[in-house]
Protein backbone atom coordinates (compact mmCIF):
# COMPACT_ATOMS: atom_id res chain seq x y z
CA UNK A 1 0.00 0.00 0.00
CA UNK A 2 2.58 2.36 0.98
CA UNK A 3 4.73 1.31 -2.29
CA UNK A 4 1.78 2.12 -4.64
CA UNK A 5 1.15 5.65 -2.24
CA UNK A 6 4.71 6.11 -3.18
CA UNK A 7 4.41 5.71 -7.11
CA UNK A 8 0.61 7.51 -7.20
CA UNK A 9 2.78 10.84 -5.61
CA UNK A 10 5.59 10.60 -8.14
CA UNK A 11 3.35 10.39 -11.22
CA UNK A 12 1.71 12.95 -9.62
CA UNK A 13 4.34 15.25 -8.85
CA UNK A 14 5.81 14.52 -12.61
CA UNK A 15 2.20 14.94 -14.55
CA UNK A 16 2.15 18.16 -12.40
CA UNK A 17 5.19 19.71 -13.50
CA UNK A 18 4.66 18.97 -16.96
CA UNK A 19 1.89 21.11 -16.62
CA UNK A 20 3.87 24.22 -15.77
CA UNK A 21 6.70 23.55 -18.32
CA UNK A 22 5.75 26.38 -20.62
CA UNK A 23 6.69 29.01 -18.09
CA UNK A 24 10.23 28.38 -18.25
CA UNK A 25 10.01 27.53 -22.25
CA UNK A 26 9.02 31.04 -22.80
CA UNK A 27 11.61 32.65 -21.30
CA UNK A 28 14.16 30.65 -23.36
CA UNK A 29 14.88 32.95 -26.11
CA UNK A 30 16.38 30.53 -28.96
CA UNK A 31 14.26 28.53 -31.45
CA UNK A 32 12.26 25.80 -30.48
CA UNK A 33 14.27 23.08 -32.12
CA UNK A 34 17.14 24.58 -30.28
CA UNK A 35 15.56 24.43 -26.79
CA UNK A 36 14.26 20.70 -28.02
CA UNK A 37 17.47 19.88 -28.21
CA UNK A 38 19.12 21.03 -25.29
CA UNK A 39 16.54 19.88 -23.20
CA UNK A 40 17.29 16.22 -24.46
CA UNK A 41 20.85 16.87 -24.17
CA UNK A 42 20.73 18.11 -20.30
CA UNK A 43 18.20 15.39 -19.41
CA UNK A 44 20.70 12.61 -20.79
CA UNK A 45 23.73 13.61 -18.70
CA UNK A 46 21.03 13.98 -15.57
CA UNK A 47 19.79 10.34 -16.19
CA UNK A 48 23.07 8.66 -17.11
CA UNK A 49 23.92 10.27 -13.31
CA UNK A 50 20.85 8.97 -12.01
CA UNK A 51 21.55 5.36 -12.95
CA UNK A 52 24.58 5.53 -12.15
CA UNK A 53 23.65 6.60 -8.33
CA UNK A 54 20.60 4.43 -8.10
CA UNK A 55 21.02 1.51 -10.08
CA UNK A 56 23.18 -1.00 -10.35
CA UNK A 57 25.08 -2.23 -13.26
CA UNK A 58 23.07 -5.42 -14.59
CA UNK A 59 22.30 -4.39 -17.82
CA UNK A 60 18.79 -5.89 -19.35
CA UNK A 61 19.46 -7.31 -22.77
CA UNK A 62 18.09 -5.23 -25.64
CA UNK A 63 18.29 -6.58 -28.96
CA UNK A 64 19.16 -4.62 -31.81
CA UNK A 65 15.71 -4.43 -33.53
CA UNK A 66 14.05 -3.14 -30.51
CA UNK A 67 17.27 -0.28 -29.84
CA UNK A 68 16.05 0.34 -33.58
CA UNK A 69 12.52 0.86 -32.58
CA UNK A 70 13.49 3.13 -29.34
CA UNK A 71 15.51 5.28 -31.16
CA UNK A 72 12.99 5.84 -34.12
CA UNK A 73 10.56 6.19 -31.37
CA UNK A 74 12.97 8.95 -29.65
CA UNK A 75 12.94 10.76 -32.82
CA UNK A 76 9.22 10.97 -32.45
CA UNK A 77 9.90 12.21 -29.10
CA UNK A 78 12.25 14.99 -30.60
CA UNK A 79 9.87 16.48 -32.77
CA UNK A 80 7.24 16.18 -30.28
CA UNK A 81 8.90 18.61 -28.15
CA UNK A 82 9.86 20.94 -31.02
CA UNK A 83 6.02 21.15 -32.45
CA UNK A 84 4.83 21.41 -28.93
CA UNK A 85 7.08 23.99 -28.54
CA UNK A 86 6.02 25.92 -31.37
CA UNK A 87 2.85 25.97 -30.64
CA UNK A 88 3.53 27.47 -27.28
CA UNK A 89 4.83 30.54 -29.50
CA UNK A 90 1.99 30.92 -31.74
CA UNK A 91 -1.26 29.96 -29.63
CA UNK A 92 -2.33 29.91 -25.98
CA UNK A 93 -1.14 27.83 -23.51
CA UNK A 94 -3.98 26.43 -23.16
CA UNK A 95 -5.19 25.93 -26.79
CA UNK A 96 -1.83 24.36 -27.34
CA UNK A 97 -1.99 21.65 -24.93
CA UNK A 98 -5.66 20.67 -25.69
CA UNK A 99 -4.21 20.22 -29.70
CA UNK A 100 -1.49 18.22 -28.18
CA UNK A 101 -4.13 16.28 -26.01
CA UNK A 102 -5.52 14.92 -29.27
CA UNK A 103 -2.70 12.36 -29.32
CA UNK A 104 -4.69 10.22 -27.50
CA UNK A 105 -7.76 10.07 -30.21
CA UNK A 106 -5.47 9.17 -32.57
CA UNK A 107 -4.06 5.85 -31.14
CA UNK A 108 -8.15 5.40 -30.51
CA UNK A 109 -8.29 5.46 -34.09
CA UNK A 110 -5.40 3.76 -35.45
CA UNK A 111 -5.27 1.10 -33.37
CA UNK A 112 -7.74 -1.05 -34.56
CA UNK A 113 -6.27 -0.81 -38.06
CA UNK A 114 -2.30 -1.77 -36.91
CA UNK A 115 -2.86 -4.29 -34.48
CA UNK A 116 -6.36 -5.71 -35.82
CA UNK A 117 -8.31 -4.43 -32.70
CA UNK A 118 -12.27 -4.05 -32.62
CA UNK A 119 -13.24 -0.83 -31.97
CA UNK A 120 -16.40 -1.03 -29.41
CA UNK A 121 -19.22 1.53 -29.32
CA UNK A 122 -17.95 2.91 -26.19
CA UNK A 123 -14.81 3.56 -27.62
CA UNK A 124 -16.13 4.88 -31.01
CA UNK A 125 -18.53 7.58 -28.67
CA UNK A 126 -15.40 8.43 -27.07
CA UNK A 127 -13.55 8.78 -30.31
CA UNK A 128 -16.64 11.13 -31.76
CA UNK A 129 -17.12 13.25 -28.88
CA UNK A 130 -13.59 14.13 -28.37
CA UNK A 131 -13.33 14.69 -32.07
CA UNK A 132 -15.93 17.64 -31.58
CA UNK A 133 -14.34 18.80 -28.77
CA UNK A 134 -11.32 19.49 -30.78
CA UNK A 135 -13.59 20.81 -33.91
CA UNK A 136 -14.74 23.20 -31.44
CA UNK A 137 -11.59 24.18 -29.86
CA UNK A 138 -10.51 24.60 -33.77
CA UNK A 139 -13.44 26.86 -34.64
CA UNK A 140 -12.72 28.94 -32.03
CA UNK A 141 -9.03 29.29 -32.57
CA UNK A 142 -9.99 30.15 -36.79
CA UNK A 143 -11.62 33.36 -35.27
CA UNK A 144 -8.65 34.66 -33.38
CA UNK A 145 -5.36 35.77 -35.60
CA UNK A 146 -3.37 33.53 -38.17
CA UNK A 147 -0.65 32.82 -35.21
CA UNK A 148 -3.50 31.50 -33.27
CA UNK A 149 -4.40 28.82 -36.04
CA UNK A 150 -0.81 28.30 -37.07
CA UNK A 151 -0.61 27.12 -32.66
CA UNK A 152 -3.40 24.79 -33.17
CA UNK A 153 -1.60 23.10 -36.32
CA UNK A 154 2.02 22.32 -34.27
CA UNK A 155 -0.03 21.64 -31.59
CA UNK A 156 -1.55 18.95 -33.71
CA UNK A 157 1.52 17.95 -35.10
CA UNK A 158 3.10 17.52 -31.97
CA UNK A 159 0.17 15.16 -31.29
CA UNK A 160 0.66 13.09 -33.80
CA UNK A 161 4.29 12.73 -33.06
CA UNK A 162 3.45 11.29 -29.98
CA UNK A 163 0.64 9.16 -30.89
CA UNK A 164 3.48 7.66 -33.24
CA UNK A 165 5.72 7.21 -30.02
CA UNK A 166 2.67 5.19 -28.14
CA UNK A 167 2.22 2.98 -30.87
CA UNK A 168 5.65 2.39 -31.79
CA UNK A 169 6.08 1.46 -27.50
CA UNK A 170 3.97 -0.80 -28.05
CA UNK A 171 6.21 -2.99 -29.72
CA UNK A 172 8.46 -2.67 -27.33
CA UNK A 173 9.41 -4.99 -24.92
CA UNK A 174 12.69 -5.11 -23.85
CA UNK A 175 14.67 -3.01 -21.09
CA UNK A 176 14.03 -0.62 -18.07
CA UNK A 177 11.74 2.16 -18.55
CA UNK A 178 15.16 4.38 -17.60
CA UNK A 179 17.43 2.76 -20.40
CA UNK A 180 14.03 2.78 -22.98
CA UNK A 181 14.30 6.61 -22.22
CA UNK A 182 17.69 6.98 -22.37
CA UNK A 183 18.22 5.49 -25.94
CA UNK A 184 14.98 7.47 -26.94
CA UNK A 185 16.55 10.74 -25.67
CA UNK A 186 19.46 9.79 -28.09
CA UNK A 187 17.50 9.37 -30.92
CA UNK A 188 15.80 12.69 -30.62
CA UNK A 189 19.11 14.69 -30.07
CA UNK A 190 20.28 13.01 -33.16
CA UNK A 191 17.46 14.01 -35.17
CA UNK A 192 17.25 17.48 -33.84
CA UNK A 193 21.32 18.14 -33.92
CA UNK A 194 20.67 17.47 -37.74
CA UNK A 195 17.91 19.31 -38.41
CA UNK A 196 19.69 22.13 -36.36
CA UNK A 197 23.03 21.61 -38.52
CA UNK A 198 20.77 21.84 -41.43
CA UNK A 199 19.07 25.12 -40.45
CA UNK A 200 22.35 27.22 -39.45
CA UNK A 201 23.58 25.71 -36.50
CA UNK A 202 23.41 26.97 -32.46
CA UNK A 203 22.80 30.06 -31.34
CA UNK A 204 22.82 29.02 -27.31
CA UNK A 205 26.34 31.34 -27.25
CA UNK A 206 24.21 34.72 -27.66
CA UNK A 207 21.61 33.35 -25.07
CA UNK A 208 21.15 35.58 -22.28
CA UNK A 209 21.83 34.13 -18.42
CA UNK A 210 17.61 34.03 -17.95
CA UNK A 211 17.50 31.84 -21.20
CA UNK A 212 20.58 29.60 -20.00
CA UNK A 213 18.86 29.57 -16.42
CA UNK A 214 15.52 28.31 -17.46
CA UNK A 215 17.15 26.39 -20.17
CA UNK A 216 18.51 24.17 -17.03
CA UNK A 217 15.72 23.83 -15.56
CA UNK A 218 13.77 22.13 -18.62
CA UNK A 219 16.43 20.24 -19.38
CA UNK A 220 17.51 19.36 -15.74
CA UNK A 221 14.22 19.19 -13.57
CA UNK A 222 11.31 18.84 -16.05
CA UNK A 223 13.07 16.32 -18.58
CA UNK A 224 15.45 14.41 -16.66
CA UNK A 225 14.59 14.28 -12.76
CA UNK A 226 10.80 14.12 -14.04
CA UNK A 227 10.90 10.99 -16.75
CA UNK A 228 12.58 9.57 -13.95
CA UNK A 229 9.87 10.11 -11.55
CA UNK A 230 7.36 8.97 -14.32
CA UNK A 231 9.25 5.60 -15.72
CA UNK A 232 9.95 4.75 -11.96
CA UNK A 233 6.26 5.35 -11.03
CA UNK A 234 4.15 3.56 -13.75
CA UNK A 235 5.33 0.09 -12.94
CA UNK A 236 3.90 0.14 -9.84
CA UNK A 237 0.60 1.41 -11.10
CA UNK A 238 -2.28 -0.04 -12.52
CA UNK A 239 -3.07 1.42 -16.11
CA UNK A 240 -6.69 2.91 -15.07
CA UNK A 241 -4.49 5.15 -12.07
CA UNK A 242 -1.73 5.98 -14.76
CA UNK A 243 -4.00 7.30 -17.50
CA UNK A 244 -6.08 9.18 -14.60
CA UNK A 245 -3.65 11.19 -13.39
CA UNK A 246 -1.82 12.00 -16.95
CA UNK A 247 -4.44 14.42 -17.15
CA UNK A 248 -3.20 16.61 -14.25
CA UNK A 249 -0.69 17.69 -17.19
CA UNK A 250 -3.51 19.23 -19.55
CA UNK A 251 -5.47 20.14 -15.97
CA UNK A 252 -2.73 22.19 -14.66
CA UNK A 253 -1.49 23.53 -18.16
CA UNK A 254 -4.63 25.04 -18.90
CA UNK A 255 -4.30 26.72 -15.21
CA UNK A 256 -1.27 28.05 -15.95
CA UNK A 257 -3.19 29.49 -18.93
CA UNK A 258 -5.45 31.36 -17.51
CA UNK A 259 -4.04 32.14 -14.15
CA UNK A 260 -0.34 32.74 -14.70
CA UNK A 261 -0.14 33.77 -18.30
CA UNK A 262 -4.07 35.60 -18.03
CA UNK A 263 -4.82 34.35 -21.68
CA UNK A 264 -8.81 33.77 -22.00
CA UNK A 265 -10.28 30.80 -22.68
CA UNK A 266 -13.95 30.90 -25.15
CA UNK A 267 -16.69 29.23 -23.82
CA UNK A 268 -16.16 27.25 -27.37
CA UNK A 269 -12.74 26.20 -25.79
CA UNK A 270 -13.98 25.54 -22.35
CA UNK A 271 -16.73 23.15 -24.24
CA UNK A 272 -14.52 21.62 -26.49
CA UNK A 273 -11.51 20.84 -22.95
CA UNK A 274 -14.34 19.00 -21.07
CA UNK A 275 -14.53 16.98 -24.57
CA UNK A 276 -11.35 16.27 -25.71
CA UNK A 277 -10.21 15.57 -21.93
CA UNK A 278 -13.20 13.95 -20.10
CA UNK A 279 -13.50 11.32 -23.14
CA UNK A 280 -9.82 10.40 -23.70
CA UNK A 281 -9.58 9.76 -20.06
CA UNK A 282 -12.70 7.73 -20.45
CA UNK A 283 -11.33 5.67 -23.42
CA UNK A 284 -8.11 4.95 -21.21
CA UNK A 285 -10.30 3.56 -18.01
CA UNK A 286 -12.09 1.47 -20.44
CA UNK A 287 -9.25 0.35 -22.01
CA UNK A 288 -7.13 -0.04 -19.00
CA UNK A 289 -9.89 -2.41 -17.63
CA UNK A 290 -9.83 -4.39 -20.51
CA UNK A 291 -5.97 -4.97 -20.50
CA UNK A 292 -6.69 -6.26 -16.99
CA UNK A 293 -9.29 -8.42 -17.30
CA UNK A 294 -6.94 -9.75 -20.67
CA UNK A 295 -4.14 -10.35 -18.25
CA UNK A 296 -6.22 -12.46 -16.18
Amino acid sequence: MGGAMTAQIKNALAMTAFGTISIFVRGIALSSMEIAFWRGSIALVVLWFIKKAFYRENKIHISRKQKVLLFLSGMAVGLNWALLFMAYEHTTIAVATLAYYFAPVIVMIVSPLLFKEQMTLFQLLCFVMATAGLVLVVSAGNSMAVGSRAGIGFGLGAAVFYAAVVLMNKWIREGSGLERTIIQFLGAVSLLFVILMVQGGFRIQAASPGSIGNLLIVGVIYTGLCYWLYFSSIKDLAGQQTAILSYLDPFVAILVSTLFFREPIRVLQGIGAVLILGFTCLYQIDRGRRDAADKE
